[in-house]
């Protein structure tokens, strides 16, 4: 009998399309596991709502010791010949937030850009467009994380070459986070604060400084979400 987590992989890769998954071979008909990348069809049968639920239970999959089977192998080369991701992560670079891994996703599930204290610029801009309007991933997921060194190097005005203009795209949500403790990078939850506060600025900025995503947002065909990681749960939360 196939298992919860078989289920929710089946759902990511295109829940109910039964038929589709026995035409191309995208899992194993005894309910194994995933042997092969998402799929055009399966990926444009989900919803914007589905995609970003489903990354929340496959990260509580994770949380809870019960990551799927993957067949990695079969994954590399059935996306070899082309990728039908369902989201695009923006995330930090910390060693610690792999978003692949806390979200229990396959090769070919997600984008994932990825830069310090995940922070937006033309560049990701740019990368995410592509994701959402030339590649059709129907979910841009700003996701922060607690203990982020990005924003305690900003809080603590760090000054260290190209690094410097980095952190002071922070400044913004240090400067606009309401709080009544100690503030000051030594003082973590101050820190997990307005990491907080920037997740929330950088999706409201995404719609600012992206027609092209604002647009697609509007006509229902992506969502735009911020969510935090925390490092000592490993848990996965909108904010």
């Amino acid at each position: 009998m196939t298992d919860c987590c078989e289920t929710h992989r089946r759902e990511f890769l295109g829940g109910g399309l039964l038929a589709a998954m026995a035409a191309t071979g995208a899992l194993s008909l005894e309910g194994g596991a995933a042997a092969a990348s998402l799929s055009q069809a399966q990926r444009d049968a989900l919803t914007p709502d589905r995609v970003v639920e489903l990354m929340l239970e496959g990260n509580s999959r994770f949380v809870n010791g019960r990551r799927q089977k993957r067949e990695w192998l079969a994954e590399q080369q059935s996306s070899a010949s082309g990728q039908f991701p369902a989201a695009i992560f923006l995330s930090c670079v910390d060693s610690r937030a792999p978003v692949e891994v806390i979200c229990d996703l396959g090769i070919g599930d997600a984008f994932n850009a990825r830069v310090a204290g995940n922070a937006v610029n033309d560049d990701m801009l740019g990368s995410m467009e592509f994701a959402t309007a030339a590649a059709g991933a129907k979910a841009v997921i700003v996701m922060g994380h607690t203990a982020c060194g990005a924003i305690k190097g900003a809080i603590d005005r760090v000054v260290l070459g190209n690094l410097t203009l980095l952190l002071a795209r922070f400044k913004g949500a240090i400067d606009t986070t309401d709080y009544s403790g100690e503030k000051s990078g030594s003082n973590w939850a101050y820190v997990d604060a307005v990491a907080k506060t920037h997740v929330k600025q950088t999706v409201e900025l995404i719609r600012l400084r992206s027609p092209v995503m604002k647009a697609l947002e509007d006509a229902g065909k992506i969502r735009i979400v911020g969510s935090m990681y925390d490092l000592k749960t490993g848990k996965v939360d909108l904010v």
